[in-house]
């Protein structure tokens, strides 16, 4: 396990009291892969869209679950 996880799990701990968030920080981790792509540091890059898929996923799965019913 790498420096990059465990801050990855860190922050994700910290975005589950906030679950509203984890949209933006996905989102975030895509913007911050695009000049990691660009400088060639592939393995940071690659991560970084899997945090970001991760991040996004969970948000979906979060809100399918608190799904409110309209009257």
């Amino acid at each position: 396990m790498k420096a990059q996880d465990v801050v990855f799990f860190a922050v994700l701990v910290l975005l589950l009291r906030r679950p509203e968030r984890l949209l933006w920080a996905g989102l975030g981790c895509f913007v911050l892969a695009i000049p990691l792509f660009a400088q060639w540091i592939f393995f940071t890059a690659e991560r970084m869209t899997w945090y970001g898929s991760a991040f996004i996923l969970l948000s979906l799965l979060i809100s399918l679950r608190n799904k409110t019913k309209v009257q």
